[in-house]
């Protein structure tokens, strides 16, 4: 597909925001679009085919990035817009992960939001406790999420505004004390031949296989696998840390097959439109496979992750190790398998069984 073929106009279509690709009438030009984008659809009343405005399709159709922050900054009173502005820079400079910076950037907007034309600089401890408050009772919020937005609002009176730790006596709520949610090897395995879709399967059987993060699966890429030394390299994980993993032996065959069919291009799953797959569809087919699996427990994709660790420690493998395979910056976070593991506590006789 020759992209100087066709133009692009962006514009809103039923309600949603799409990208319009234009051409003079030719069936060739037709094909080599349909053949590259399958899933482009024809608009009678645009007369235009389209293709939904999204960050990877602008990236394979050469088209400059829609300058979000700028679109999200317009929405703020221009009294505290230099404000929004000012923290995503720093958040730049300071080399924080897009992650970080996209709920950083949306805790301290709800703020912005709030206080409409009143300057946020203008806010001292007493008025911020009272916001954190309004957000805990009112709102609703979780400690998680509520934690999240006291370390995005430290983060621009502190690095942005350079002020003293003025805030440093703002309680923070306490995290539960949650085990990890996790499957049974059985479940695992009913899960997995649930998944006929050899995409699908390809990814729960990386994340379960390898103890993969969801956002660790999307990003692997093909030149990551080393079939040679059998190991996967994660790139830039949480934490921006790589580490190796073991590539299972019962993998690589499926690996094999799903490249002579798929044949990805950059990364190993790729999307609809190109570029890495969205988490958010590995999570649905995770979801369904539950479905389809008949099994009913409360759990998202990453106690695919917990089964991995679990099933480690079951087997007799060394914290230290399993702490390297999963990336943990602390021995105390994968220690919190050893209290879901039945490997230990089997051996423990209850005092009924001595009366």
């Amino acid at each position: 597909m020759n992209f100087s073929n066709y133009t692009y106009e962006c514009c809103t279509h039923r309600g949603k925001k799409v990208i319009l690709i234009k051409f003079r009438y030719d069936m060739a030009l037709k094909r080599a679009l349909q053949k590259r984008f399958p899933s482009a659809k024809w608009s009678a009343s645009k007369k235009s085919w389209y293709l939904p405005d999204l960050p990877t399709v602008r990236e394979q159709l050469q088209m400059k990035q829609a300058d979000v922050i700028a679109q999200k900054s317009e929405k703020i009173h221009p009294v505290n817009t230099r404000a929004y502005l000012a923290l995503h820079q720093q958040l730049q400079l300071k080399a924080y992960s897009p992650s970080t910076i996209r709920v950083y950037l949306a805790e301290f907007a709800h703020l912005l939001y709030l206080l409409d034309d009143y300057p946020v600089e203008n806010l001292n401890a007493k008025r911020l406790k009272d916001y954190f408050l309004y957000c805990l009772q009112k709102e609703k919020m979780k400690e998680r999420k509520l934690n999240g937005k006291i370390n995005a609002i430290k983060f621009y009176f502190e690095q942005v505004l350079h002020r003293p730790r003025m805030f440093f006596d703002i309680p923070r709520p306490k995290k539960p004390i949650r085990l990890p949610k996790m499957l049974s090897k059985t479940e695992v395995k009913r899960l997995l031949n649930a998944t006929k879709n050899l995409k699908h399967q390809i990814g729960l059987k990386l994340a379960y296989g390898m103890g993969l993060r969801v956002s660790e699966v999307v990003n692997l890429k093909m030149n990551h696998i080393d079939s040679k030394r059998m190991v996967v390299h994660i790139v830039g994980a949480k934490g921006k840390k790589d580490r190796y993993v073991p590539l299972p032996i019962s993998l690589l065959p499926l690996l094999r097959e799903y490249y002579k069919i798929y044949k990805p291009k950059e990364y190993l799953l790729e999307g609809q439109y190109g570029g890495a797959y969205a988490k958010s569809s590995l999570q649905q087919v995770f979801k369904k496979a539950m479905i389809k699996a008949g099994i009913k427990k409360a759990i998202g994709i990453h106690g695919l992750r917990h089964s991995y660790a679990t099933h480690l420690l079951e087997s007799g493998a060394d914290m230290r190790f399993i702490q390297e395979l999963l990336g943990h910056n602390s021995i105390k976070t994968t220690q919190v398998y050893t209290k879901v593991t039945p490997r230990s506590i089997s051996k423990i006789a209850s005092p009924l069984d001595s009366l």
